[in-house]
C-alpha cells in the first residue's frame, strides 16, 4: 500500500479494531452483474479498504527503534523504525509516536505506527491531537480515528463538520462515517440540513457509511433521507440499495418502483439489490418490470433473473429467447444458462438450429456452459443424430462442456464416412484427450486412409503430447508403431517424437534418416529438436550428405544450437570449429558467421578473420567482427583485449562496402586504442 504523502492525510494503513460493531447481514446470492453495475456499487460500497502491506523485516528490538526516533537518525531510519513499531509496538512506543505527530515529514508515518497499537492511550493521543494539529496532520489524525473507530472522538469532531476548510470539514466527515455510531449518524443528518455543495458528496458518503453499521431502524431513516434527497447519484444509488434489502419482503413495491423510474442509476441499484433477495416476489416483480421498458432495461432485468436462479422464472425467460428483438432474445438465452435449472435445456436445443445465426450462436454457447446431467444428456442425443449438422454440434460441445465420459463417442465419430464429421472428432480428440488416449489415436493414425485425416491425427496427437507433464516416457508407444507404419503415417510418427523429445525418441529418429521413405522427414524433425544432444547428429549428417539441402537443413539446426546463448560460449566456439569443416558452400557459410558473431572472444575473431577475405560473405564476416568487438570493448576485462581487437576491425573496416559499417568499425578501432593506451 502506498503511504500517504505530507499534502495527503492519505488512507489508513491498518484495518480497523479487532471488535468491529456487529451489522445486518444481508447474504449475496449471486454475483459478476454488469461492468455498469459493478461501477456503481464500487462507487456505492462501504468504506473503503486497503490492503496491509506485507509484514516489514525486524531488524532491531523495540527499544531501539524508539531511540532511533528520539534521536537525529535520518528521516528513512525514521520511517522504517515507525513501520517496524506497527508490529512489535508496546504501550512504550505510543509517547514516541505521538510526539511525531506534529511532523510535517513523519506524521504520516506515525500514525502508521500507531494505528494498528491495541491500547487506549492512542486513543486518547489522537483524541488530544485534534484540538492541537491543524492542516494536513490533522486530517490525517481524522482519517486514524475514523480506521480505529473511536466513539468517544464523535463529540470532537462534530465542530469541525463547520469548519471553514472544507478538507478539514470532509475529512471530519469521513472519520465520523466510519466511526458509524448513531450519534455520528445524527451528526452527519443534521449537517446535511445546511451542507455547501463542496462538501455535499463527503458528508452524504459519511452518513452512507453510517447506514451501513448502524442497526435496522437507524439505517433504514438514513438510507431513505439519502436515497430521496438531492444526494450525489452514487450516493443514492446505494443508499436505494440498502434501503430495499433492509426492509426484506416489504422492499419489493420500492423495488418495482425504481425499476419503472426513469433514472437509470437507480435501476440498476435496484437490480443488484434484487440479486442478493432471496423472497419469490422479487422474481414476480421483475418478470412484471420487463412489459413496456426500454430494450436496455429489458436486458438488465433479464440478466437480473438468471443470476438470481429461481426457477420462477423459466417460462419468462423462455418466452424472451422467442419474442422481442435479437438483443432481448440473446440475453434471455444468455439468462437461462446463468439461472442452470434444467428446464433450461430443452428451449436451448431448440434455439440451435435458429435462423438467425447470433440466435443460434447464443444458444450454442448457453448449453455450453449449462451444468448438470440433463445438459450432458442433450449433447449426447446430438452426438447420436443422424442429422449431421446436429452431429456436428455435438462434437463441438462436448469439448466445451469437456464431457470425458463421451470420448469413446468421439472416437467412433473420427472413423465416420463423413470427412468433415471425422475432422471435427480428431480434432476436439486432440482437445481432450490425455496419456491414456495415446493408444486410441495411435490406432486412429495408422488406420487414417488419406493424407487429411493422417494430418488431423497427428495434429491431435501433438496436442496431446505437449499436454503431458513428461512426453519423453511415451515414447515406446510411437516408436513401437515403427515398423509396420506407412510412409505418411511413418512421417506423422517422426514428427510426433519431436515433440516427445528424450533419447530414446532421438535415437529412433537418427535410424529413420536411414529410411529414404522418410529421410527428409526425419532429417526436419533432428534440426528442429528441443535439446542440444541432436546437434553430433546434424554434424555428422551435414559431413556425409551430398545433398546440398540435407547439408543446409542440418548444419542450421546444428549451427542453431552454436548460436544459443544458453550453452556456454567455450561449447559453442567449440560447435563451431566443428562445422567449418563441413562447410564449402556461401550460405553455409553466412550461417557459420552467424554464430560465431554472437559468441564474444578472440578464438571467435580468429574463425571470422579467413572470411573477410572472401567476397560471398566478406560482408557478413565484417559485420559479425564488429558485433564481437563493439560487445568486448564494453567487457570488465576490455583493457586488457582491446589491443588484440584493432587488427580485426581494421581488416573489418576495409572489407566491408558498407559506408555506415565502415565507420563504425573505424570508430571501434579509436576506442580500443584509447582503452589499450595508445
Amino acid at each position: 500500500m502506498p503511504k500517504p504523502t505530507n499534502s495527503d492525510p492519505g488512507p489508513s494503513a491498518h484495518p480497523g479494531p479487532s471488535n468491529p460493531k456487529p451489522k445486518e447481514n444481508f447474504a449475496m446470492t449471486k454475483s459478476n452483474f454488469t461492468s455498469l453495475l459493478t461501477a456503481v456499487l464500487i462507487a456505492v460500497s462501504h468504506a473503503q479498504s486497503f490492503a496491509q502491506e506485507p509484514t516489514p523485516l525486524l531488524t532491531q528490538p523495540e527499544e531501539k527503534l524508539i531511540a532511533t526516533l528520539k534521536s537525529d537518525a535520518t528521516l528513512k531510519d525514521k520511517m522504517e523504525a515507525c513501520r517496524e513499531l506497527s508490529v512489535i509496538g508496546s504501550r512504550n512506543a505510543v509517547a514516541p509516536l505521538v510526539a511525531l505527530l506534529p511532523d510535517a515529514e513523519l506524521s504520516h508515518m506515525a500514525r502508521y505506527g500507531l494505528e494498528p497499537l491495541p491500547y487506549p492511550e492512542v486513543d486518547q493521543a489522537f483524541r488530544a491531537a485534534l484540538q492541537t494539529l491543524t492542516g494536513r496532520q490533522l486530517m490525517g489524525v481524522m482519517t486514524s480515528i475514523g480506521v480505529r473507530q473511536d466513539p468517544r472522538a464523535v463529540k470532537l469532531l462534530v465542530p469541525y463538520l463547520n469548519d471553514a476548510n472544507p478538507e478539514v470539514a470532509q475529512a471530519a466527515a469521513r472519520a465520523l462515517g466510519s466511526i458509524g455510531t448513531a450519534a455520528a449518524a445524527r451528526a452527519l443528518e443534521t449537517a446535511l440540513d445546511t451542507v455547501s455543495d463542496v462538501n455535499r458528496l463527503a458528508f452524504a458518503e459519511g452518513l452512507f457509511r453510517c447506514a451501513e453499521q448502524l442497526p435496522r431502524g437507524g439505517a433504514r431513516r438514513a438510507y431513505d433521507r439519502l436515497r430521496l434527497e438531492d444526494t450525489p447519484h452514487q450516493v443514492r444509488a446505494g443508499a436505494l440499495r440498502g434501503a430495499i434489502l433492509i426492509r426484506g419482503k416489504g422492499g419489493v413495491p420500492l423495488l418495482r418502483q425504481s425499476i419503472q423510474s426513469g433514472d437509470y442509476i437507480l435501476v440498476h441499484a435496484a437490480l443488484r439489490a434484487s440479486m442478493e433477495m432471496k423472497e419469490p416476489e422479487v422474481t414476480a416483480a421483475l418478470t412484471a418490470a420487463l412489459n413496456g421498458r426500454p430494450t436496455d432495461i429489458q436486458i438488465l432485468v433479464l440478466q437480473a433473473l438468471g443470476l438470481r436462479g429461481d426457477a420462477a422464472a423459466l417460462p419468462t425467460l423462455v418466452d424472451h429467447t422467442i419474442t422481442g428483438g435479437i438483443d432481448v432474445r440473446t440475453a434471455a438465452i444468455r439468462a437461462l444458462a446463468e439461472m442452470g435449472v434444467s428446464g433450461a435445456v430443452p428451449p436451448l436445443v431448440r434455439l440451435l438450429k435458429d435462423s438467425n445465426t447470433q440466435i443460434a450462436q447464443a444458444a450454442q454457447e448457453s448449453l455450453a456452459a449449462l451444468p448438470g446431467i440433463e445438459a450432458d444428456a442433450a449433447v449426447r442425443a446430438l452426438l447420436s443424430a443422424t442429422d449431421k449438422t446436429d452431429r456436428l454440434l455435438g462434437i463441438e460441445l462436448v469439448s466445451r462442456r469437456r464431457m470425458m465420459t463421451s470420448v469413446p463417442a468421439l472416437f467412433a465419430a473420427a472413423k465416420d464416412a463423413d470427412a468433415q464429421i471425422r475432422a471435427a472428432a480428431i480434432r476436439r480428440l486432440g482437445e481432450l484427450g490425455g496419456a491414456e488416449e495415446l493408444p486410441a489415436l495411435l490406432d486412429l493414425l495408422a488406420q487414417a486412409g488419406n493424407a487429411s485425416d493422417v494430418e488431423a491425427t497427428e495434429q491431435a496427437l501433438s496436442a496431446v503430447l505437449s499436454r503431458i507433464e513428461k512426453p519423453e516416457g511415451e515414447s515406446a508407444k510411437l516408436t513401437a508403431r515403427l515398423t509396420d507404419a506407412q510412409p505418411a503415417q511413418k512421417a506423422a510418427l517422426i514428427r510426433s517424437l519431436g515433440v516427445v523429445g528424450g533419447p530414446d525418441a532421438l535415437k529412433a529418429v537418427c535410424a529413420a534418416v536411414d529410411d529414404t521413405a522418410v529421410r527428409t522427414t526425419a532429417i526436419r524433425t533432428l534440426a528442429a529438436w528441443k535439446t542440444a544432444d541432436a546437434a553430433p547428429e546434424l554434424l555428422a549428417l551435414a559431413r556425409k550428405t551430398s545433398d546440398a539441402t540435407e547439408r543446409t537443413i542440418a548444419l542450421r539446426g546444428y549451427l542453431g544450437w552454436a548460436s544459443n546463448r544458453d550453452l556456454p560460449a567455450d561449447q559453442r566456439l567449440a560447435m563451431c570449429r566443428e562445422a567449418a569443416a563441413a562447410i564449402d558452400q556461401a550460405d553455409d557459410k553466412k550461417l557459420l558467421l552467424g554464430a560465431l558473431g554472437r559468441i564474444q572472444s578472440l578464438d571467435s575473431l580468429a574463425l571470422i578473420a579467413p572470411h573477410l577475405e572472401d567476397a560471398s560473405v566478406r560482408e557478413e564476416a565484417s559485420a559479425a567482427t564488429v558485433a564481437i568487438a563493439e560487445e568486448m570493448l564494453k567487457g570488465d576485462d576490455a583493457k586488457q583485449v582491446a589491443a588484440r581487437l584493432v587488427e580485426p576491425l581494421e581488416r573489418a573496416a576495409k572489407a566491408t562496402a558498407s559506408d555506415e559499417l565502415s565507420r563504425k568499425a573505424q570508430t571501434l578501432v579509436q576506442q580500443a586504442k584509447a582503452k589499450a593506451g595508445n
